[in-house]
């Protein structure tokens, strides 16, 4: 069972403020990024419309604590660690590491969470909560909290 993913990104310019450092908002789109390719690995879509029905994982929380900068032109990871797997409901936590000649670092430089719901539509134009599927739940796992406690 997968418990954990990772992807690599460089801070591009445009991700920056003026004094070069990765702007804060930029944190949120990179955790969706890794969890996007995260579903994707396990053959999960995060939106799928379908004629009549609309299958989602909207966010219902997400933070992101900072403890260090990325500056641009850093080389980084992102992992994504999964914290709990409820009914209807999945708990990320994903660690920021710079990386330095092609060897990820041990010291955080931020780490966030995400809880985001499986829903369907209700037909009324809305979503309504949704049982998380069996197929997802037989390749995903929980990591052990040692592996994303932060240290």
């Amino acid at each position: 069972m997968v418990s954990e993913f990772a992807i690599r990104r460089t801070v591009e310019f445009a991700e920056t403020d003026m004094a070069g450092i990765a702007h804060f908002s930029n944190f949120f789109r990179w955790m969706e990024a890794c969890e996007t390719a995260f579903a994707r690995s396990v053959g999960v879509s995060l939106a799928t419309f379908k004629p009549g029905e609309v299958v989602g994982w909207p966010r219902v929380n997400a933070t992101c604590d900072f403890r260090a900068p990325l500056r641009f032109g850093d080389t980084f990871e992102v992992r994504l660690y999964v914290k709990e797997l409820r009914t209807r409901a999945v708990c990320y936590v994903f660690q920021f590491r710079k990386i330095s000649d092609g060897t990820v670092e041990p010291k955080i430089l931020a780490q966030g969470e995400i809880v985001a719901v499986c829903v369907t539509g209700d037909g009324k134009g809305g979503m309504v909560a949704h049982p998380i599927a069996e197929s997802f739940r037989a390749q995903v796992g929980v990591a052990p909290a040692a592996a994303w406690a932060a240290k």
